[in-house]
């Protein structure tokens, strides 16, 4: 009855430790003293690489290297080739993010880099291939942004000429950034990377989210995207996502929000990656199980022997 009572117990400890296996339950922390993945930031059109100053000090402050790449935006192919470059010179694992187009970027990218184990989607996309950018903010009404825009002739390095768009900086504010402060908002205007008219144009060639686990911030109060594409994309890729009433520019108007879904992401996908995957249910079994249920059996096995020794040794004092 002894032996019964404690294989009972543990029984029990394995059936309590096993819904904590899954994908869902408490985030894995990483290990105390290990080294943690490199964070790349991609940032989108007619931004620059300092829109992610406020996550990129969060991040460091918990100690996670961070390269934030100074996206071309001269056309996707282009960019994808760029951003790639930046991400051979990195060793080790990468969780890779991206701003509004950055996450284009970041899409291409991740699809011929083994290293990268996470994308994150803040305000941007999550396609598949054959998709455009372009196409993706146009499958539902919403986005203001082409009122905004302002043509601009630049010269092509290999001669001919090309079209930058900027956004208007009168209307820069509202279009992009309505919970930024306004002398905040006006600087951003002010320096804004303009991009290339034909941006839009470049064919995806496949889906980063089909072969690595991604994230998405959906950003409520966005005019740029709008927010029922953002959810249709989120849920056709099954991705893990928060919702933030948020502007556009959620890396600095909800810095806090954007970090802790790349650590999520970071510590889910690299800290927990010694878990068995389960790619067709996105399910994550951690080693816990593991460990408890050989505990049982160990215990278990003991228990039955030292029975079976008490026993016989009562028999022979018979």
């Amino acid at each position: 009855m002894r032996t019964a009572a404690v294989l009972a117990a543990a029984t029990a400890l394995v059936a309590t430790a096993a819904p904590y296996s899954f994908a869902g339950g408490p985030t894995p922390q990483a290990p105390r003293g290990g080294k943690k993945p490199t964070v790349v930031l991609v940032h989108g059109t007619n931004l620059d690489a300092s829109s992610w100053n406020g996550v990129i000090s969060r991040l460091q402050a918990d100690g996670y290297p961070v390269v934030a790449v100074a996206n071309p935006l001269r056309g996707l192919a282009y960019d994808s080739a760029y951003t790639a470059s930046v991400l051979r010179s990195i060793s080790g694992p990468i969780i890779l993010a991206g701003h509004s187009y950055g996450t284009s970027v970041a899409n291409e990218v991740a699809l011929g880099n083994s290293n990268v184990k996470a994308i994150v989607a803040v305000a941007g996309f999550l396609p598949v291939k054959g998709e455009t950018t372009g196409g993706l903010v146009a499958k539902y009404p919403g986005s203001t942004l082409g009122s905004t825009l302002q043509k601009v002739p630049y010269p092509l390095p290999g001669g001919g000429t090309g079209t930058e768009l900027y956004v208007k900086q009168d209307l820069f504010p509202q279009q992009f950034a309505q919970d930024v402060p306004l002398n905040e908002a006006m600087i951003l205007a002010a320096g804004q990377r303009p991009v290339d008219a034909r941006f839009g144009d470049g064919v995806f060639t496949g889906a980063a989210w089909a072969k690595i686990p991604a994230y998405d911030v959906v950003t409520v109060q966005d005019h740029n995207i709008p927010v029922a594409v953002q959810r249709w994309m989120v849920k056709r890729a099954k991705a893990t996502a928060v919702e933030v009433d948020s502007s556009h520019v959620a890396p600095v108007s909800h810095p806090v929000e954007v970090t802790d879904l790349i650590e999520r992401a970071a510590t889910e996908q690299v800290a927990g990656a010694s878990a068995d995957k389960m790619a067709s249910t996105g399910q994550s079994y951690t080693t816990i199980t593991a460990w408890v249920a050989a505990a049982v059996t160990a215990v278990g096995a003991g228990l039955v022997v030292g029975s079976r020794r008490r026993r016989a040794g009562g028999r022979r004092r018979g």
